[in-house]
Order: structure tokens, then C-alpha cells, then sequence
């Protein structure tokens, strides 16, 4: 049952408010639903085997170039876990000179997920920023946005470990 106060007298529209405004709803939902539609019709679609495969080679040679300065480090007479560390420095140091040289990002857009997965890709995910927001000086262009990537990841992978240490702490 409606009411006088349901209907629009003042602009001469003998219709309620609440069923104006669902065939208002409607309307826009039918605009959207035919504008995605045309979107998803222009948009083109990526070469999803060729992406794989690049992620894949780009990856694993990433991966490979770890190992072998592992092997190179092992050979010179450092234990397993201090070959690694100095492995995982000389790799976070080549992703960041080759995104402060401009070749990680090129890197990225061919390699997609295959260079940002490695240790690589977080070295990255620290210059760029930092590199973008130079220009507003080094406290609150490069120090405040540095870890604007990164930052969340290292919280919670801290915050997580803290957790696991205290459980493992507890159950002894």
C-alpha cells in the first residue's frame, strides 16, 4: 500500500518513489552489464601459453643463476647456509642495480610472475618505489616510500614467525 508521500506530485509523476527507483537501478545495471560486455569483447586477450612459458624460462634461469652462486660460494669453502645467505645478497643486489638501470622492469613485463617469484622480484619491489618518489627528497620521497611494497610482506612474515617461534616455544 503506498501513501501520498510515496509519489512525486511536484514533477508530475504519478508513480511511487521505491518503484522509480528500482527501474532506475535496473537501467543502470543493464548499461553496466551491456558496456562490460562491449569491454570484454574489445579487450584483447593475452597469449596465455607464450606468458607461461616466459615466466617459466625467465624463472628458472633466475633461479638457476642462484644456484650456481651458491655452488660458486660452497666452492670456496663456505658451509650450505652461508653460501645461501651470500647467494640470497648477490641476488637481491642484481635486482636492485638492474631495476635502478631500467632492466627489471622491461624484464617484468615480458616474465610477468617468473621475475617477481624469486628473491629478485622483492629487491624490485623496494628500488622502485623508492626510485619513483626520488624526486621528493630522500626522507619523505625515497625513506617513506621505499617499503610501500614490500613493507606489508615483511610485516606479516615477521609477525608470523614471532607466532610460530612462540607456539614452538610453548610446546617444549
Amino acid at each position: 500500500m503506498y501513501c501520498l508521500s510515496d509519489y512525486n506530485f511536484a514533477k508530475g509523476d504519478n508513480m511511487p518513489n521505491e518503484k522509480k527507483n528500482k527501474q532506475q537501478d535496473n537501467k543502470e545495471k543493464m548499461q553496466q552489464q551491456k558496456y562490460q560486455s562491449k569491454v570484454d569483447n574489445v579487450t584483447p586477450k593475452p597469449p596465455l601459453l607464450k606468458n607461461l612459458c616466459w615466466a617459466f624460462i625467465v624463472g628458472g634461469l633466475i633461479c638457476s643463476l642462484g644456484q650456481f652462486v651458491t655452488d660458486y660460494f660452497s666452492g670456496l669453502g663456505l658451509a650450505k647456509k652461508e653460501a645461501s645467505a651470500c647467494a640470497t645478497a648477490v641476488l637481491v643486489f642484481l635486482g636492485a642495480f638492474f631495476t635502478g638501470i631500467g632492466v627489471y622492469d622491461d624484464l617484468g613485463k615480458r616474465a610477468g610472475a617468473g621475475s617477481i617469484v624469486p628473491i629478485t622480484g622483492f629487491a624490485n619491489s623496494i628500488v622502485a618505489p623508492a626510485m619513483e618518489f626520488k624526486r621528493e627528497g630522500y626522507v619523505f620521497g625515497v625513506g617513506a616510500k621505499m617499503f610501500v611494497i614490500a613493507g606489508p610482506v615483511l610485516v606479516y612474515g615477521m609477525v608470523t614467525a614471532f607466532i610460530i617461534g612462540l607456539i614452538y616455544w610453548v610446546r617444549q
